[in-house]
């Protein structure tokens, strides 16, 4: 307790800059490969979808990244074992954010997307477990992160698959692509509307203190996706399209290619809001413990209310991380596993959206990472293996097996380091 007392300021500022760390960390890695399906169709150019990111993330991490957030980020530690010690709760917490962030320098830097989740996970989870004792881990908690490795990706790969070959089945195949472009896009634009607006509404909404229960927000989701579905028939038939019978099948395609990619814009804006306000949780939740703590002289809440200045600080490190070290996550999600175009990226986006709704309806530990990695292999298995860069998948594979364990490692070290400079 004493050590909280004389040294407090100086535990808040190295928490404040390691939850900057972590925050440039999310930008450059988890950031990167949300906006990697508009950069690899050419729906976007790299800078657009800087400028997107930049402007959409901070919006969801500053105005719905969480009035009062969680202690302990997903309750895979039990706070009672830190009763007495509340400083190496402290410790633990600087030293799991210095850890995750140190992790998702490396793995940007090799253009490996990582899951931003899963590294702070491992991170908490090894300063607890060497910190206090294996008792302080809950086990079944990380069992199921585990899990969800295998689960994510299989659900929207699976779901990338079925929407895929459904445009491929609707529009493509027909004679006349655009004619049935003009039909069937309303009904995607639909769907789009309905999951990000979900998606929104689930993630975001409940932090600056709007509650919606789960069937006035399907009322809402549906409200938005048909206003959604109006205009964007308004505009598809406004759009002038050389299709005349006699213009040629590559044409056509390249004419309904366009309306998928101002599809891709929306859902682009739409899931950079909704990942900023659910992600920005892995920098700012660790540091509004320490924060917290400190403040409350050492004692140890179930929420801790956030200082102003935390969301700000974890918005800008995401909008920092992302404009000067996105672009190589972007290229290996856009370009590196397979070749999209904007009908196939807008796919895997709508399968990713999809699965963090049911995810979060059900309470399935989720990384959005792995949602959309499984996401784009689920629309290159549409056109077969050998559409797919199975070197690419191996190392993306390896990089989130191995990112429990190093961050779990990283973190006992920071921890042992932080023991022997303040105790």
């Amino acid at each position: 307790m004493e050590i909280l007392t004389s040294y407090g300021t100086i535990l808040v500022l190295l928490a404040a800059a390691v939850g900057f760390f972590m925050a440039w960390g999310i930008g450059a890695n988890d950031v990167a490969n949300a906006m990697g399906t508009s950069v690899g169709s050419k729906a976007l150019t790299i800078k657009q979808a800087i400028i997107i990111a930049m402007i959409f993330e901070f919006a969801g991490a500053y105005l719905a990244g969480g009035e009062v957030t969680s202690t302990i980020r997903k309750g895979i530690i039990d706070a009672s074992y830190f009763v007495d010690t509340p400083e190496l709760l402290v410790f633990g917490m600087i030293s799991a954010l210095l850890a995750a962030a140190t992790w998702l320098l490396i793995a940007s830097a090799l253009g490996w997307p990582v899951s931003t989740t899963h590294s702070i996970v491992g991170a908490i989870v090894g300063f607890a477990a060497v910190g206090v004792g294996v008792d302080a881990v809950e086990w079944g908690k990380v069992g199921g992160i585990v899990g969800s490795w295998i689960v994510t990706p299989l659900i929207s790969g699976f779901l990338a698959f079925l929407i895929f070959n459904s445009a491929q089945k609707l529009i493509f195949d027909h004679d006349h692509p655009v004619k049935q472009a003009r039909r069937w896009v309303p009904l995607y634009m639909f769907l789009a509307g309905f999951v990000l607006s979900l998606v929104t509404i689930k993630k975001g909404l409940k932090h600056v203190g709007l509650h919606i229960g789960t069937a006035e927000g399907f009322y809402y989701a549906i409200g938005v996706a048909v206003v959604v579905a109006i205009i964007g028939k308004f505009f598809i038939n406004r759009i002038e399209f050389n299709d005349h019978p006699n213009t040629d099948k590559k044409t056509h395609y390249a004419n309904v290619e366009k309306v998928f990619a101002v599809l891709m814009i929306v859902t682009a804006c739409a899931m950079a809001f909704a990942h900023g306000s659910n992600d920005v949780a892995n920098a700012i939740g660790p540091l509004a413990a320490v924060v917290s703590i400190v403040s409350n002289n050492g004692e140890i809440g179930a929420k801790a209310a956030l200082v102003w200045w935390i969301l700000p600080l974890g918005g800008i490190g995401i909008v920092l991380g992302l404009a000067i070290f996105g672009r190589r996550v972007m290229k290996t999600i856009g370009q590196g596993i397979t070749h999209l175009t904007p009908s196939r990226g807008f796919a895997a986006e709508l399968a990713a959206a999809s699965t963090v709704v049911l995810a979060s309806g059900t309470g399935l530990p989720i990384s959005t990472t792995q949602t959309l990695v499984g996401a784009v292999l689920g629309v290159g298995m549409a056109r077969g293996i050998a559409a797919i860069n199975l070197s690419v998948v191996r190392n993306i594979v390896i990089s989130w097996v191995i990112t429990l364990p190093i961050g779990a490692g990283l973190s006992i070290i920071f921890f042992w380091i932080l023991k022997a400079i303040f105790i």
